[in-house]
């Protein structure tokens, strides 16, 4: 992992400022001598800039990102706690965390660092510029911001603004959050038991029912089970998240997804949409319900020059991290 460290002010949305940042970020592959191999790639909630870590049979040879072809970069979104600046960074004004007295993000803070970023390594144009879920926020946000940076877009199970589905699904996790009476305490494993709750209760709709019941049957018994599969399912999946992440930068990455709207001060979604001119690849998923494929094939009726592919999978939104074979078949093809 690299980290670039800014001294700088840092602006946000809101009128706030982070008086410094740290930007986490990996790279994978070798940058050529006229710096177009560039692939950009924006990761998801609680994902990390290593994308092999998350993102398993993609950045490997013959994989759509191959580092023997491609300058792979990847940077931890402010507000996560692998390497960037977020709510369990130390406050250069107290010499503590943040915590609670972390500053609210928007997407569009997000963006800004990773613009920062890019022209901190030099990289003026992006080849290819890959955003899947709260990743394909970002990757929409800066194609938005800045269209002609980039030569093609691939958004993935994503949308150009946070409906009010995916934002009641936030709200039902930060109310799980804030009913752990410890949320709020300056230490960092305050929250656990809230955001294991958040955790179970986000799972549900990345899976869906298909992945569910796929996957979390109770094996034949002819008498009555002491627990169910799917029970013990949630509440490892719950304290696994909390083995690696805090409720704080959880919460401030969800207040974030909930600002996500490119049309906001732009003058509408299918507005900016129609502006951002480079080919598009679109990928929905047939079972997802947080961006369902019927958002996915809007999205890329509403970009100029988009094509659209499905993946088949029974593990809904999660399928973009499951069904690499069918991911592959498309992107290195298109």
């Amino acid at each position: 992992m690299n980290t670039y460290h800014s001294s700088q002010p840092f602006l946000l949305e809101s009128g706030e400022i982070l008086p410094e940042i740290d930007i986490a970020y990996h790279t994978f592959g070798t940058l050529n001598e006229k710096k177009d191999n560039v692939v950009w790639v924006c990761h998801a909630l609680t994902a990390n800039s290593d994308v092999t870590d998350w993102w398993p049979h993609t950045v490997e040879e013959g994989c759509f990102l191959d580092p023997n072809k491609w300058f792979v970069v990847c940077a931890n979104i402010l507000g996560s706690c692998y390497g960037s600046t977020g709510p369990m960074s130390i406050n250069p004004s107290t010499g503590e965390p943040y915590y609670t007295d972390f500053p609210k993000l928007t997407i569009r803070d997000m963006v800004n660092a990773h613009i920062l970023l890019a022209d901190e390594l030099g990289i003026s144009r992006i080849h290819t510029l890959v955003g899947c879920s709260v990743g394909g926020f970002q990757a929409i946000e800066w194609a938005a911001m800045q269209p002609d940076r980039f030569d093609k877009f691939i958004f993935l199970a994503t949308s150009p603004k946070a409906s009010p589905w995916s934002i009641a699904l936030d709200e039902t996790q930060r109310m799980a959050m804030l009913s752990d009476k410890t949320y709020g305490e300056r230490r960092p494993d305050a929250g656990r038991d809230g955001l294991a709750a958040a955790r179970a209760i986000g799972l549900l709709s990345y899976r869906g029912p298909w992945g569910y019941n796929a996957t979390q049957q109770d094996p034949p018994s002819d008498t009555i089970p002491a627990t169910h599969r799917a029970c013990t399912y949630q509440q490892y999946q719950g304290e696994k998240l909390c083995r690696r992440f805090d409720a704080y930068s959880y919460m401030a990455i969800l207040d974030a997804f909930d600002t996500h709207d490119i049309g906001r001060g732009r003058g509408g979604v299918e507005k900016v949409l129609a502006s951002i001119k480079a080919p598009a690849i679109v990928i929905g998923l047939t079972t997802d319900i947080i961006f369902t494929p019927d958002e996915m094939k809007q999205l890329s009726n509403n970009l100029p020059n988009a094509q659209y592919f499905e993946i088949q999978s029974e593990f809904g939104h999660d399928g973009f991290l499951v069904e690499h074979q069918q991911l592959n078949d498309i992107l290195t093809k298109n």
